[in-house]
Order: structure tokens, then sequence, then C-alpha cells
């Protein structure tokens, strides 16, 4: 699930913003969007994380056959 905060009514989040908030909350996946938007990545798990995993195994492979 991913969580998006719309800041704009309160404050606009510059870059060195954005990257202080980042380095205060490591363990938070954070993307700031163009519309100002900060969204809150969920963990990637279950039926996502095993296609994931699935896909870094095959270009592993293809890059080693390569």
């Amino acid at each position: 699930m991913t969580t998006i905060l719309d800041l704009k009514p309160l404050i606009k989040l510059t870059s060195e913003d954005f990257y202080q908030l980042c380095q205060v909350n490591p363990d938070l996946p954070l993307e700031l969007n163009r519309n100002g938007e900060l969204i809150i990545l969920s963990p990637v798990g279950g039926e996502s994380g095993n296609q994931e995993a699935n896909l870094i195994a095959d270009v592993t492979v293809w890059n080693r056959q390569t």
C-alpha cells in the first residue's frame, strides 16, 4: 500500500528539505513527486516480491551467459 501526503496546504518541501527528511528517517522509503506530494512506499513482499526476485535472477543468469 502506498500512502500519499499532500503537504502543499501546509508547506512546500524543497529538494534540500526532502533530503533532510530522508536523512532523519532512513527506514522510510520516501519519494517526492513533481506535484509536491510526499509518497511513503510500502515494502515489497508477497507476490510482487516473488516477481521481483524472479526478474533479478533472470537478469543475473542472462548477464553471466553473455
